[in-house]
């Protein structure tokens, strides 16, 4: 679950009226942004995460239930005394809709508080015809998806892309084979197709989030890694999502490798891991070795039946990929390392990655490390974007029910961890 920072932990001793009223806005953002990940669903729960009286805790659950963005309902067994009540981030029926997008497809569904994910559903998306043409045929499946569950209580629309995103500006900035999406309002076009909060963020840090929302609560400090055609990476640090000063945190694909030297890549420098690791990478790789394949899929399906060309390469780039994390679990010291996007359903890639993870970290660093599969799998992104989305929209309600920091969630403060 979310680590609760020292600063949030002080208590409030000769805060004046304007002070308190600040620290009681910033709690009951902090008591919906745990209610709407799903990190905590009673109030006992909330008061140990937050380190704040019950009492508190308490008076701030029923300000958050009059005004509506907090439900409360049923009973959850508790480890002796009496059982505790159920608590939901606003009505058990609204939703958010996402999409994580690819470059020639979307994955789409309905995400509900406490990452519920339903109605999910891979649709053709061609990020190459740029926004103008991709955007609305993507919003006619998402409006879909919401007038099959109900249109009023849509509370919220995410997208997920693979390049680098401006959050604060719901725009992809500067990305590699997406033309016409530089700069792009692609959260404010959202906003005006659906008349709700819409969020904008990259894949990776989707994916990481995601993936943070249903593992063990003592994994704070993890990696989240998306190999697909391209490769991404999102940093959690003690429960929240880490962005680093322009939002480039966890930016790994442009990592230089010795053995690919001469290979240009995307950026304009040659020898990136991406050149030789990726997705993309492995097509080219594959196709001058005289193998038929055009997508990653393809790769993916020659590994699967064993064709040793396709074998030895899925190994290879995994063994690069594991060269570059080592220098960063080194120095990050994480507690576990999940692998996603297609890729990571090979053995061969993933045990390449493992074992040169173990070669070339600190035994101290590898002593407790966890090395495995994203368990969301492919939802992995849509389920944090969807979260993002219905953080986003309960943050907005906040604010227009007089509290303050309307936006804080998203840039914040990413579901649960610690």
């Amino acid at each position: 679950m979310t680590e609760i920072s020292a600063r949030d932990r002080k208590g409030t001793k000769g805060v004046s009226p304007k002070g308190t009223a600040s620290k009681s806005a910033t709690l009951a953002t902090r008591v919906l942004e745990l209610v709407a990940s799903g990190q905590a669903s009673s109030r006992a729960e909330l008061a140990q995460l937050l380190g704040t009286a019950p009492s508190t805790i308490s008076l701030t659950v029923a300000e958050l239930v009059e005004r509506g963005l907090i439900a409360e309902e049923g009973t959850q067994s508790s480890t002796g005394g009496r059982p505790r009540r159920v608590l939901r981030a606003g009505s058990t029926d609204e939703y958010a809709v996402g999409a994580d997008v690819g470059g020639r497809h979307a994955r789409i569904g309905v995400v509900l508080p406490g990452n519920g994910v339903r109605d999910v559903a891979n649709v053709s998306f061609e990020i190459a015809d740029g926004p103008e043409a991709a955007l609305p045929r993507l919003a006619e499946h998402l409006e879909s998806l919401a007038e099959q569950r109900g249109r009023d209580r849509l509370r919220g629309v995410g997208l997920s892309l693979p390049g680098p995103v401006d959050v604060a500006a719901g725009a992809v900035v500067l990305p590699s084979r997406m033309p016409g999406w530089n700069r792009f309002p692609v959260a404010a076009w959202l906003e005006e197709r659906f008349g709700v909060p819409a969020v904008v963020d990259n894949d990776a840090n989707c994916m990481a989030v995601g993936e943070q929302s249903v593992r063990p609560a003592e994994h704070r400090r993890t990696i989240t890694v998306k190999i697909g055609s391209a490769i991404g990476a999102g940093v959690i640090i003690d429960g929240h999502l880490y962005r680093g000063a322009t939002g480039a945190a966890g930016d790994i694909t442009h990592i230089r490798i010795d053995s690919g030297a001469d290979i240009p890549c995307s950026c304009g420098n040659t020898g990136c891991l991406e050149t030789v690791a990726s997705g993309a990478a492995l097509v080219r790789i594959l196709r001058e070795r005289g193998l038929d394949v055009t997508s990653t899929e393809d790769v993916v399906q020659l590994a699967t039946d064993a064709d040793p060309e396709a074998t030895r390469a899925v190994r290879r780039a995994g063994e690069h990929l594991g060269q570059v994390l080592a220098a960063n679990v080194n120095f990050f010291n994480p507690d576990a390392v999940y692998l996603g996007g297609i890729l990571s359903t090979l053995e061969p890639f993933v045990a390449a990655v493992r074992s040169r993870l173990y070669d070339s970290c600190h035994p101290l660093v590898t002593e407790h490390l966890t090395i495995e599969r994203a368990v969301l799998g492919a939802d992995a992104g849509l389920a944090g974007v969807g979260l993002f989305a219905l953080q986003r929209a309960l943050a907005r309600a906040l604010g227009d029910a007089g509290g303050t920091g309307a936006d804080r969630f998203h840039t914040l403060t990413p579901p649960r961890s610690g």
